[in-house]
């Protein structure tokens, strides 16, 4: 592998060209230094000491300048005494001062002669020699005169030098340079596939990419091709970047590195330009990975401007892109690795095989992938011997692993605050908390009529999903402020790939039992289950329109899924728009009527359990169940727990079984 990569100097990566801005800026300094030297304004003869002194002495001299330092005396001729010395008067190159320059003998006795010739001036009837004594030198008057240039020179140097740090490449005149950051094997990024918990199966395809260029052989010896692409879809917060920093940390190749809106500036055919730049490199460091993060900003479909056309400079950029990745020239050995939460809007030319072969999707984190991102992330973290990180991945379901990362720092950072040891369960649950609600607001002024409302409310919520098949596990009801909520009721989700038709409609009753509890138990509604609606309002148009779970619009699906075919118009007719909303009040107000009937029914228990809410605020799974007692029907979680026992204990009871192995309990797998 090794011999594939070329050999380049490290110490010429960062050599710029020998001509730039920094060689003019010298060029017109030296021309500044060259006039003042040689063009001054006057016109100077250098003489030997006698002839100064006769010029002096004879009156040709008006004014003598002494410079101290340099023991040098400057004559300044009388208009008689530049004829003498020969000065031409009508040229017109030198029609200023004219002057006589010597090297005086002694600095010291230079006085006595100037006191001698003004007392022989003097007796001629001439006026006397005035003099003045400056202590400068040449580099003083130099920097006299050319102090304002220097000042202005350093301002462009300055300015010049802002300019080049926000522009590509190290300078303006540089714009067009790609931002790509290059990583190498000498400055990696330290992350391996091991550092990326879960994402096992995006994981085996981003794998193999690096087995291919570590071992071309194997593959290319069955006729097999290397992708030339792989596009990482998923939500955000999933870890398609890490993945990527995986891949430049395991693959012994050069990697580059940058996003999507690094294409885009202010300059018209600059993207297209930046796109040419980084495939020019990564053909120089072939065999190379580039990965490009948030693609979705120059990979937009095309046509579909917002700014009709007013501009079409990010679509220039996107044609150079799909030339540049599979054009009429070639690529080998360039692997593009891009990612986007947005690949309904990307072009459908980009995402074509030939550019990108494989589209790798990122999703949310299972239990089991949850699990092992709870691990990972509280390798660094003090935590109490008896938590339980399984259970913990229960309660966090729907939780990406970034939402995961920033439950465990939350715990540390609550445990800190109250000067615990250790980070407990309670941490943990105060940290999700945190997370879904915001924080506490205990300060808030709530009336004792406002409180019996909350407690009222979250009541009906949980006592209609503790009594319905399909409600979800209940961990704790609320009545304290958090961020926007009065109260709330908190669930562990059950992680479902198909829901049926009856578990949508008992998620529609629970969401309507606080507002049904409102009009049950205190005979009229409250401003507080907005929320509630308007889940539920578009659960049921789902279960209408894309569904199609509604009995006078069955097996239909109005919905388009790349959001690209509707546009502006509606893809039914205003009869049909009529029916759905009836359609969707219609199944909306059964759940309503049957979330009232339950809470009927079981008036005495909603009533105690709001009785504790107000006294205690919070309460628990157990205090639900000691009300309620035990739920009729067992939970998903609790369905898969049973059948892996049960293999546990058919696997344990075959013959030859490994002892060792059977003591320790297979991984949770939640079967469908």
């Amino acid at each position: 592998m090794k011999n594939l990569l070329p050999k380049q100097n490290p110490n010429n990566r960062n050599k710029r060209p020998l001509m730039n801005m920094y060689w003019m800026y010298a060029l017109i300094g030296l021309s500044l230094l060259a006039l003042y030297y040689f063009q001054d304004g006057s016109q100077t003869k250098e003489v030997d000491w006698t002839d100064f002194e006769i010029a002096a002495s004879q009156g040709q001299i008006e004014k003598i300048t002494i410079l101290s330092e340099n023991s040098i005396a400057e004559g300044f001729l009388t208009p008689a005494g530049a004829k003498k010395q020969g000065f031409s008067e009508n040229d017109p190159e030198f029609d200023g001062e004219k002057k006589l320059k010597t090297t005086i003998p002694s600095s010291d006795k230079i006085s006595d002669k100037i006191d001698a010739w003004n007392s022989q001036l003097t007796a001629q009837h001439k006026p006397a020699i005035k003099v003045t004594y400056e202590r400068g030198s040449d580099f003083m008057k130099l920097l006299w005169y050319l102090g304002p240039v220097i000042i202005f020179f350093a301002f462009m140097l300055f300015m010049s030098r802002r300019m080049g740090n926000s522009s590509a490449g190290g300078g303006i005149f540089n714009v067009a340079k790609s931002k790509a950051k290059l990583f190498d094997k000498s400055d990696g990024t330290n992350v391996t596939f091991k550092d990326v918990a879960g994402l096992a199966e995006a994981k085996v395809e981003v794998e193999e990419i690096v087995d291919f260029l570590k071992n071309p052989q194997r593959y290319t010896e069955l006729g097999a091709k290397i992708p030339k692409g792989a596009l990482l879809v998923g939500p955000p917060g999933t870890g398609k970047t890490l993945l990527a920093k995986a891949v430049a940390g395991e693959a012994n190749v050069p990697f580059l590195s940058m996003s999507g809106s690094d294409f885009v500036e202010m300059f018209v055919g600059v993207g297209a330009a930046r796109v040419r730049d980084l495939f020019k490199q990564a053909k120089e460091k072939a065999p190379c990975i580039v990965f490009i993060d948030e693609i979705d900003a120059v990979g937009r479909a095309r046509g579909k401007n917002p700014n009709m056309g007013s501009n079409d400079e990010r679509e220039n950029t996107l044609n150079q892109m799909l030339t540049e990745m599979d054009g009429f020239g070639s690529n080998n050995g360039v692997i593009i690795l891009a990612a986007t939460n947005r690949a309904d809007m990307l072009d459908k030319a980009l995402m074509r095989p030939g550019r990108f072969d494989r589209q790798i999707n990122v999703d949310l984190p299972e239990l089991t992938d949850r699990i092992e991102i709870f691990q990972v992330h509280l390798r660094k973290i003090k935590t109490s011997a008896d938590l339980d990180v399984e259970q913990l991945a229960r309660q966090t379901q729907g939780f990406s692993g970034a939402d995961i990362a920033n439950v465990c720092n939350e715990a540390a950072l609550i445990a800190a605050r109250n000067n615990k040891q250790e980070v407990t369960w309670d941490d943990f649950m105060a940290a999700v908390d945190r997370i879904i609600g915001g924080m506490e607001k205990r300060s808030r002024i709530i009336t004792p009529e406002e409180k019996e409302s909350i407690a009222t409310h979250e009541a009906g919520h949980a006592t209609v999903s503790w009594l319905i098949k399909y409600g979800d596990p209940l961990v704790k009801v609320t009545i304290v402020p958090r961020g926007m909520a009065l109260g709330a009721a908190w669930y562990a989700p059950e992680s479902r790939v198909i829901a049926p038709t009856q578990a949508l409609l008992d998620n529609l009753c629970s969401l309507l039992g606080g507002r049904a509890a409102e009009e049950v138990f205190l005979g009229e509604i409250g401003t507080g289950a907005s929320n509630d609606l308007e889940r539920a309002t578009k659960l049921a148009h789902a279960m209408v329109t894309v569904y199609g779970m509604s009995d006078k619009l069955p097996n239909l699906n109005y919905m388009d899924s790349s959001g690209q075919a509707y546009g502006f118009t509606k893809p039914y007719s205003e009869e049909t728009a009529s029916l759905i909303d009836s359609e969707v009040q219609r199944i909306i107000n059964e759940q309503y009527e049957r979330a009232k009937s339950i809470l009927k029914e079981y008036a005495a228990q909603h009533n105690a359990m709001r009785d504790l809410l107000i006294e205690k605020e919070v309460i628990f799974r157990a205090d639900v169940e000691k009300l309620l007692g035990p739920r009729k029907w067992k939970s998903r979680t609790d369905e898969v727990i049973e059948i892996n026992k049960k293999e546990e204990e058919e696997r344990k009871a075959l013959p030859g079984a490994d002892k060792d192995d059977a003591d320790t309990p297979p991984p949770l797998d939640e079967k469908e």
